[in-house]
C-alpha cells in the first residue's frame, strides 16, 4: 500500500519589512511520503519571502515538470517559477523561460550546487535570484512541524525572524552569484 500525504494546516503573520509585504496567510500544505521536514520548512519560509497575489504551492514533487512554488497572475499567466534546493542547469533554463521571474532558495549547501552550474547555460542566468538559506536552522524549523503551526515570520534588512509555538530561530539569508563562465545568453 502507498503512503499518502501528510496534510499540514500552517498559519503565518507574515511581516516582510524589506518588500512592505503584510498579510495573514492560511496554508494546506501536503507533505509527499518522501518529503523531509527541512525541505518542507524550506518551502513556507520561501513561499513566506515570495508571498504576492498569486502564489501559491504547485501539486509537489509529484509533478515533475512543475515548480514547488509559482505565481500566476488572473489571466493565467506564469509569473513566477520558484525552486527549493538544488535545481539542475537545465531546470532553469526551462524556468528562465518560462516566467519573468525565477527564484531558487538552496537549503542545503550551495558551494557544491554553484559548481555544478557553472558553464551551463541558463536563459538569462544573471537574473536568477538564488538565495542560501542556513541548513542547519532549516533542519531545526523542520523538527518543530506538527499538524498545526503557527508562525510569525519576519524579514527585516535580510534577516528573518521566525516563530513557531515553542521556538525563535534567526535565519541569515545570503544572496548567491551566478558562477562564473557560460552564464547568461
Amino acid at each position: 500500500m502507498a503512503l499518502s500525504a501528510t496534510i499540514r494546516t500552517v498559519q503565518i503573520e507574515l511581516s516582510d519589512v524589506d518588500r512592505g509585504v503584510y498579510d495573514s496567510l492560511e496554508l494546506k500544505v501536503a507533505q509527499h511520503p518522501s518529503e523531509s521536514d527541512a525541505y518542507l520548512a524550506a518551502r513556507l519560509v520561501a513561499l513566506a519571502l515570495e508571498w504576492g497575489e498569486g502564489m501559491a504551492f504547485s501539486k509537489g514533487l509529484s509533478t515533475t515538470d512543475e515548480p514547488p512554488i509559482w505565481q500566476h497572475d488572473l489571466s493565467g499567466r506564469l509569473l513566477a517559477w520558484i525552486e527549493v534546493g538544488t535545481p539542475s542547469a537545465a531546470r532553469l533554463h526551462k524556468a528562465s523561460k518560462a516566467a519573468d521571474r525565477v527564484a531558487v532558495y538552496c537549503h542545503k549547501r550551495a558551494e557544491p550546487w554553484l559548481r555544478t552550474l557553472a558553464g551551463r547555460h541558463v536563459h538569462n542566468a544573471n537574473a536568477l535570484a538564488l538565495t542560501a538559506l542556513p541548513m542547519a536552522v532549516i533542519t531545526e524549523v523542520g523538527a518543530t512541524l506538527g499538524r498545526r503551526n503557527r508562525w510569525q515570520l519576519t524579514r527585516t534588512e535580510g534577516t528573518v525572524y521566525l516563530d513557531t509555538d515553542d521556538r525563535s530561530f534567526e535565519l541569515g539569508l545570503t544572496p548567491l552569484r551566478w558562477p562564473v563562465g557560460d552564464a547568461a545568453r
